[in-house]
């Protein structure tokens, strides 16, 4: 539906109005990106979908602070990108590892779950072919009416408000980027328990890498680590593994880490088919199904690593050299910092008693909230509907309901939107699917605005399609 000048009620022009804006590129604004270019592919550039991304970070990253050696994804490899929703794409795992000569070498691991690192290179493949619609190093601040103000008939175009990360632009000012549609791909933001602030020697598990590497020495030999999930166990077992001089406790409420429910009937929890199941269900069953399913995703650990760290920890019993303590059934009541560390307050749930233990690092992986995509609307937020419990009201789209009066989309690309389509909303099981419905509803918005205004879209530049470096598709 491209668009490169278009008028909004007020009769007002802008230039080059795109048809959607990302904010965000990881892998959920990622596999729109490629949705769009393979929609746009072969077909007359008047019906070409205009995108552009904005971006945070310097670069493509997806959790660079958890790479951690040997660690491996959760999900099959068919899940990645693309192939859920088109399994001939040149975007697909098995692309990937054919342009890098791996295909045999991978296909003999007899493993549908590559390492962490290695996805995150193929995520990084793909998004090299993009860098052209990407403004990264830039920070979105606001969101408004394309004309500023709302006033008129109606909201068509809306203005993506951005400058560079950490400062403004030369004159001060934000450039705003012009569209029809927004999708919003921020992804979540690390979660810390009440009064904890992050500093040298307290961190949240998602820049585990970053601080370990800055380490230059131990002063007392032990971290913490506090949370009971996949990244509390990773963690535990790489900070472990990298300095085998010092003490690892991990501290959870639990009586130990849970496993991960990955059997095939739990898993199809996952599933395209199951997402339309959950967005028509009652609220009451929707509630439910969350709470039903929880130990697919949320405070599990992988069976294997389970067993690993158990291992360890029997293994230092029989050697007399106890350096991966589990602190189970206990919390954290306190944690403060001094010169040359940090001190956790470690009390038993059991029977109060504390102990105080001075640390190298305090880690917490304590997970990650969704953000509230209504930070970022400003005065738009009055068009948004909201249920009865004040959440948005999401289309089965993607896309938030709005008043008749605010004709440009948003869509939310994963977060926030659990409550409307279930467990897979922040997980990357239903990316690929997820990028076609969310394409296929901007190709029929625009199609509606074309009607509505009377107008023939005009004709726009032919933009390069692109594809993975040395593919022939």
């Amino acid at each position: 539906m491209s668009a490169p000048h278009t008028h909004t009620g007020s009769g007002e022009r802008f230039p080059d109005v795109r048809d959607l804006v990302g904010i965000g590129f990881g892998p959920a604004n990622l596999a729109l990106a490629i949705a769009v270019a393979e929609h746009n592919a072969g077909r007359p550039a008047g019906e070409a979908v205009r995108a552009a991304f904005v971006e945070r970070q310097e670069t493509f990253g997806w959790h660079p602070g958890m790479l951690l050696d040997g660690a491996t994804m959760q999900v099959s490899f068919l899940k990645d990108l693309v192939t859920m929703r088109n399994p001939a794409s040149p975007y697909s795992f098995l692309q990937y590892l054919q342009e890098h000569g791996r295909l045999a070498d991978f296909i003999n691991q007899k493993t549908f779950f590559p390492t962490r690192i290695e996805f995150h290179d193929y995520f990084r493949w793909c998004a090299e072919n993009f860098t052209d619609r990407v403004s990264y190093g830039s920070e979105v601040t606001r969101v408004t009416a394309g004309h500023g103000d709302g006033a008129g008939d109606g909201v068509e175009v809306l203005a993506v408000h951005h400058h560079p990360a950490g400062g403004t632009g030369a004159d001060g000012a934000d450039t705003p980027l012009y569209t029809h549609n927004i999708a919003l791909g921020t992804g979540l933001v690390p979660r810390l328990p009440g009064g904890v602030q992050r500093g040298e020697h307290i961190w949240h598990n998602s820049e585990l890498l970053h601080r370990t590497r800055s380490l230059t020495g131990l002063t007392h030999r032990r971290f913490a680590v506090v949370g009971s999930g996949q990244s509390a166990a990773e963690a535990a077992e790489h900070l472990h593994r990298t300095f085998p001089d010092a003490e690892v406790c991990a501290v959870f409420a639990r009586y130990g880490y849970s496993p991960a429910d990955d059997s095939p009937f739990a898993n199809r929890i996952f599933d395209p088919a199951a997402v339309d199941a959950f967005y028509t269900a009652p609220d009451e069953v929707k509630d439910r199904l969350l709470g039903y399913h929880a130990n697919t995703n949320y405070s599990v650990v992988d069976g294997d690593l389970i067993t690993q760290l158990y291992r360890t920890v029997y293994q230092e019993k029989v050697s007399g050299t106890e350096r991966l303590r589990i602190l189970n059934t206990s919390e954290v009541a306190d944690v403060r910092t001094d010169a040359a560390g940090a001190v956790a307050t470690v009390r038993s749930l059991i029977d109060g008693t504390t102990a105080e233990l001075p640390c190298d690092a305090v880690v917490y992986a304590t997970g990650y909230r969704a953000p509230d995509p209504r930070d970022l609307l400003g005065a738009l937020v009055e068009e948004c509907l909201t249920d009865g419990r004040g959440r948005l009201r999401i289309g089965r789209d993607h896309r938030v309901a709005t008043t008749p009066r605010l004709r440009a989309g948003i869509y939310l690309q994963g977060a926030g939107t659990e409550h409307t389509h279930g467990l897979t909303s922040s997980l990357l099981s239903t990316l690929a699917v997820r990028s076609g419905e969310i394409c296929d509803s901007l190709l029929l918005s625009g199609a509606e605005r074309a009607v509505r205004t009377g107008r023939n879209r005009p004709a726009a530049a032919a933009a390069a399609v692109p594809h993975p470096t040395g593919s022939r598709s």
